[in-house]
């Protein structure tokens, strides 16, 4: 029980202070950082559309041919915005 008290103690943060400024940091680095964001949000996002291709196939596909063809349908769905974006304002590329 002891152990278990001590590991807890070291992981949290005595300091609010200190819980402020780690939280500070992690904050910058997901401004800078945007592809893990925009990661999560795909895989999030196929979360609701990987049921409805296996559902729509009367299980003719197997759940991780589903889950491919979300992402790849949203991958498709996310080179054509950027794409059309590109021929319409180049300036701002």
């Amino acid at each position: 029980m002891k152990l278990i008290h001590k590991q807890r103690s070291t992981l949290l943060p005595k300091n609010p202070i200190h819980l402020l400024e780690e939280a500070l940091e992690i904050w910058m680095q997901w401004r800078r950082q945007k592809l893990p964001l925009y990661l999560f949000l795909g895989i999030s996002i196929n979360l609701f559309i990987a049921p409805l291709v296996y559902a729509a196939t009367d299980g003719g596909l197997s759940r991780p041919q589903s889950w491919a063809l979300g992402l790849l349908g949203l991958g498709t769905i996310a080179i054509s915005i950027y794409l059309f974006f590109v021929m319409f304002v180049p300036e701002k590329f």
